[in-house]
């Protein structure tokens, strides 16, 4: 047997859930994510937990496209994951809106074979 990842896409809800300039956490296939929504209408996903202190990301400040933790002012650019120091960096996911206003998250999960 091997371990395979297999990417696929998770319907977290409507886009109205999460309000412009907040983010929410979502548990995925045992994985914590949080999704942001910046106040120009973008959505971004990254782990849910900081590096530096598994602060709660979602509950940080959303400015532009760079998240503030909410435990000790680590900032992160959310289209990279990369830490604006270029000391860590956070898992990203793809997200995306449908037609419908639905939003959809691309995870790879993994399943033995």
């Amino acid at each position: 047997m091997r371990d395979t990842a297999v990417m696929s896409e998770v319907l977290l809800g409507p886009t109205a859930a999460i309000p412009p300039g907040e983010g929410r956490t979502f548990e995925v296939a045992g994985d914590r994510i949080a999704v942001f929504h910046t106040r120009t209408g973008g959505f971004y996903a990254t782990q849910a937990e900081c590096p530096h202190r598994q602060g709660p990301l979602a509950d940080g400040l959303v400015g532009g496209t760079t998240l503030i933790c909410p435990l000790h002012s680590w900032k992160f650019d959310l289209t990279t994951g990369q830490h604006l120091d270029g000391e860590s960096c956070l898992k990203t996911y793809p997200v995306r809106v449908d037609e419908a206003g639905q939003l959809w998250l691309s995870h790879s999960g993994n399943w033995r074979q």
